[in-house]
């Protein structure tokens, strides 16, 4: 596998176009490729970008973007506001200050709406039949230091790779493993795009053998068969249920 960081011009809220910022940075895409771009550029082609001024409070606009969250008292020191926004947990409901020249830069509002639109503009600006758009964000892990990346949306490719029924080394057959290929491969993109002043938002992956293209894939008739979990069947429901969670606005 490779991983290609792409440098571009800066991005500069609250709008800017996104397939002429690629258009200046990548001449290429080679068949059976996955494109990865940070979910800011998305929301600033999107104009998914609110003036600070306009709220003089982030926590009032975190509460309207959030599906839910837990009040910043309940967290140690303040720190932040733990959200729960596009059916993933994270800090502040994903929207950020930084590189954003005296905006809040939300999240896209439909990731993989957008992952979609992406791919099948980017197959026809550069000729290519099978390839696959992915949308990353940053996000930190229970009890570790530091972000890595994670899938927003995804397009063009199974997300999973299905090990169930299959035998492992000894012969034995596999009950629950599947591996979580839109998520790795966030963390990888997001690894080689930097987190500061880089100006590398996109990144290009390819001599990806394992993975599926496809822009429709066949429904699963295997049971927990999809990326997204249902939070009463998460494995760590118990810690999610386990507190005061508050309804948010949803974003606009």
């Amino acid at each position: 596998m490779n991983v290609l960081q792409i440098k571009t011009r800066i991005c500069t809220p609250p709008k800017d176009d996104l397939f002429a910022l690629m258009k200046e940075s990548l001449d290429h895409i080679k068949e059976k490729s996955i494109i990865a771009i940070t979910s800011k550029v998305v929301s600033i082609w999107r104009g998914r970008c609110v003036p600070k001024d306009a709220y003089p409070s982030k926590d009032d606009l975190i509460k309207y973007e959030a599906d839910k969250y837990l009040p910043r008292d309940a967290v140690p020191n303040r720190w932040t506001m733990h959200t729960i926004k596009h059916h993933l947990l994270m800090p502040a409901a994903g929207i950020d200050e930084s590189n954003a020249n005296g905006f809040y830069v939300l999240l896209p509002k439909n990731p993989k709406e957008d992952a979609k639109e992406i791919c099948q503009r980017l197959k026809v600006q550069y000729r290519v039949r099978e390839m696959g758009v992915l949308i990353t964000d940053s996000r930190t892990l229970p009890l570790r230091r530091g972000v890595t990346g994670v899938a927003l949306g995804y397009f063009g490719f199974s997300p999973l790779n299905d090990y169930r029924g299959k035998e492992d080394l000894f012969g034995e057959q596999l009950l629950l493993t599947q591996t979580n290929v839109a998520d790795a491969l966030a963390a990888c993109a997001v690894l080689v795009m930097g987190e500061g002043s880089e100006s590398t938002p996109i990144a290009v992956i390819d001599d990806v053998s394992f993975v599926v293209f496809g822009e429709s894939q066949a429904p699963s008739d295997k049971p927990f068969a999809s990326l997204e979990v249902e939070e009463s069947e998460d494995l760590y429901y118990p810690f999610l249920s386990s507190v005061q969670w508050e309804k948010g606005g949803g974003g606009t």
